[in-house]
């Protein structure tokens, strides 16, 4: 039945759906799937580091419940259930998914073998001291807050971000239409690149690639060639060959053995093993005798090999067969400094410079003003202040 104080107007469907769709990519595209370039966080993961500095979980203090974390985060920032909280908490706490972890987790945060992490009633979190530095100075009136969900609270829009995490940590996520898939690089030379940007904003890539040699992931690996990575460097899209690092050992008696020591990035280890299993038992690779997986917190899996097998062929089929040498590719696409999507690792350096640069002048903004009215003070009563003093107060 209809209302009659409804009142119904006749619509174009097509142009209705066309628009409700757009609505809905651009909502998945700035507010749950790309990263933004100023402190390279997604929402999700800001709002649940949001959430534990009201908690105080600072480093040094003690650990809580990661329900008391998704509770907090889900009921005052992020309207979404605590079950898809938890895994995003989880992730920011597994040094094999983060080149530099923002949150340390204390209990089962699942492993590199794909192991699930406790339930969230078993499982402690606070943050890292890298974790508290996004945070640094925000206080001070360095970024801007927004009303959260329901406008009882606000909340950041982005962080300070005392250091470049878009890059160090990477991102990886599938929105509507664009998709990104960033590499983790090391800390250090990161930073070194974005000092030489600011002292040379007109550096060129071969100088840049000085400083910034390439991604550096946390489960180590071998890239082979470095045109990959310049042509991502320079343009945001390209594709890298990377490989697992597998060594021989002598054992007693002439026999030799292939140990794995390092895997490349996001390549689950118990599948891998039961990949190379898989191929022995199919007589694709019939020089191994069999197969361990002594790794505990570093890779190490064992490939036993028959007397008269031959260790490098063995490794070259490992290669050419199983996860042991992969191809990353993808576009470096995140949020730009105007929540505009753009790609450009580049881009991803001038972002992190430009918002440290404002946050350092919005902190310095309040000392600039006091001093400009005390010298404005001390200019009107320039007279007053230092003319001389009256006769009673003369020395004799």
């Amino acid at each position: 039945m209809l209302n009659p104080n409804e009142k119904i107007e006749p619509i174009n469907v097509a142009e209705e759906v066309s628009r409700s769709f757009l609505d809905y990519s651009m909502s998945v595209i700035i507010s749950r799937a790309l990263p933004d370039a100023r402190d390279g966080l997604k929402p999700s993961q800001r709002r649940i580091l949001y959430a534990m500095h009201d908690l105080s979980l600072f480093p040094g203090r003690q650990h809580r419940k990661c329900a008391k974390i998704c509770g907090d985060t889900s009921g005052n920032y992020h309207p979404h259930g605590e079950a898809v909280i938890y895994p995003t908490l989880v992730h920011m706490a597994q040094p094999w998914a983060m080149r530099e972890t923002l949150v340390n987790g204390q209990g089962n945060f699942g492993s590199v073998e794909g192991d699930p992490p406790a339930a969230m009633r078993y499982t402690e979190a606070r943050m890292t001291h890298l974790g508290a530095a996004l945070m640094t100075d925000m206080d001070k009136d360095t970024v801007d807050f927004v009303p959260n969900y329901d406008e009882t609270r606000t909340e950041p829009t982005v962080f300070p971000a005392a250091f470049p995490n878009l890059l160090v940590n990477g991102g990886t996520g599938i929105a509507v239409g664009m998709a990104t898939n960033i590499p983790p690089h090391n800390l250090g030379e990161v930073i070194d690149g974005i000092c030489a940007q600011i002292d040379d904003p007109e550096i060129t890539l071969d100088e840049l690639m000085k400083h910034v040699k390439g991604p550096d992931f946390p489960t180590g690996c071998v890239i082979c060639g470095v045109s990959g990575i310049k042509q991502y460097l320079e343009t945001g899209r390209g594709s890298m060959k990377v490989r697992g690092k597998a060594g021989i050992e002598e054992l007693k008696g002439g026999k030799e053995q292939i140990v794995i020591t390092e895997i490349p990035y996001n390549v689950n280890r118990a599948t891998l093993v039961e990949r190379i299993a898989s191929l022995v038992n199919e007589k694709v690779l019939t020089d191994i005798s069999a197969v361990r997986d002594e790794s505990d917190e570093n890779t190490r899996v064992v490939i036993e090999l028959k007397r008269d097998g031959n260790p490098k062929v063995v490794i070259n089929n490992l290669y050419k067969h199983t996860a042991m040498r992969l191809i990353t590719d993808g576009p470096n696409c995140f949020l730009s400094r105007k929540r505009t999507p753009a790609i450009s690792s580049i881009g991803a350096m001038l972002c992190c410079a430009a918002l440290a640069l404002s946050c350092v002048k919005r902190r310095s903004a309040p000392k600039r003003s006091r001093v400009t009215s005390l010298r404005s003070l001390i200019s009107t009563n320039f007279s007053e202040l230092f003319a001389d003093p009256p006769v009673a107060m003369k020395p004799e």
